[in-house]
């Protein structure tokens, strides 16, 4: 039995000249770090990083009934959206199981593109084309047109207007631009917990505009800052986080379901928010020594209380720290657990989301 051979994107060969760690991740060879997580992390809190994802997938959705369907498929008040406008929302199945969490950004009157996860994005796609038929609307698989440069930090906007002089958008909008004199997209949008933007650009002109941002002073960084970035400041990731086993009011998500709209699991949202769920979402920090992985059981007097979905030593907090799903009546901020990290078992706390808060 062969299986597909993992696929790489238009800069490939610009990490591996630069000597990043390459691993697979969700049928790809992507880079994981180049200098060193810390080090890499650090850049993006303090001045800039920039992380190729052009392994996420791009949709197309266009057509009379463009709003329609996407209320009808998605969690947020697409209604809302602005030409212009950004917005974050879940891709749920009828009994509210989230199969992705995505961007929404609106290009025109009823032209829509929505960035999927990498992992997700055949099926979110075929998720799509089967109910797209009872409406008026063209769904496109587009992720083939653009490579996704996400430039990231406190710095990022200067640097970028600075070396490509391009018109960045506010934070949650998208602005037409140009880059590499080819048709592009600016998205104030990111995964980080820092200001930045989001490139969507021609492939062809991926590496000179890598490379550019390169002598620019941005920082590479690989999949293993961008994980430890997201998770202090408590962005969900699915397979994680989130999963088509888990409601997105057990993960803490209701804030971008609008059940008034009748989405595809609205009932099943309504009835968890009305009812609560048995589990629930949380931060957590170690108090001491270890550093929790996914995976590790939560304990809570000494009995089982829940399993940890992300965990990592945390570099702007230094400490280890994390997420994990727990009994929703041990969730209240301050709770003392244990996490059992490789059959040890370290004090923790719940904690506020998020973890870390840039400080003015």
């Amino acid at each position: 039995m062969t299986t597909a051979a993992a696929r790489r994107t238009p800069l490939f060969e610009q990490h591996q000249e630069l000597g990043a760690k390459v691993v697979p991740f969700a049928g790809w060879e992507m880079p994981v770090q180049y200098e060193g997580i810390r080090e890499e992390h650090s850049a993006v809190r303090r001045h800039v990083g920039m992380f190729d994802v052009s392994h996420m997938g791009e949709v197309e959705v266009e057509g009379p009934g463009a709003l329609a369907f996407l209320q009808r498929v998605l969690s947020n008040d697409v209604a809302g959206i602005e030409i212009g406008g950004a917005q974050y929302s879940c891709l749920c199945r009828e009994d509210g199981g989230v199969l992705d969490d995505l961007f929404v950004y609106r290009l025109g009157g009823d032209r829509y593109l929505i960035v999927t996860n990498a992992a997700n994005h055949e099926g979110d796609l075929a998720w799509f084309g089967r109910r797209s038929r009872e409406f008026d609307v063209i769904v496109r698989d587009v992720a083939d047109r653009y490579a996704m440069l996400a430039v990231q930090g406190p710095h990022a906007r200067a640097v970028l207007g600075s070396a490509l002089g391009i018109e960045l958008p506010p934070r949650f909008h998208v602005n037409p631009v140009r880059v590499g004199r080819r048709p592009a997209l600016a998205c104030g949008t990111g995964y980080t917990g820092e200001d930045g933007v989001e490139l969507l650009i021609d492939p062809e002109v991926a590496a000179p505009i890598w490379t550019e941002l390169l002598d620019a002073g941005v920082v590479p960084c690989g999949l293993g800052a961008r994980d430890t970035l997201r998770l202090e400041v408590c962005y969900p990731l699915h397979g994680n986080e989130l999963s088509p086993e888990r409601n997105p009011i057990e993960a803490g998500l209701g804030w971008c379901c609008k059940e008034q709209t009748g989405f595809l699991g609205a009932e099943a949202v309504a009835r968890a928010r009305a009812e609560g769920t048995a589990e629930t979402l949380v931060a957590f920090r170690i108090e001491g020594q270890g550093i929790p992985r996914e995976g590790n059981p939560v304990l809570h007097d000494g009995e089982p209380a829940g399993v940890v979905t992300s965990g990592t030593f945390a570099p702007s907090l230094e400490l280890g720290a994390g997420m994990a799903y727990v009994r929703s009546e041990l969730a209240e901020v301050g709770t003392e657990i244990e996490i059992d990290v490789r059959g040890k078992r370290r004090p923790a706390r719940i904690a506020s989301r998020p973890l870390y808060e840039r400080r003015s």
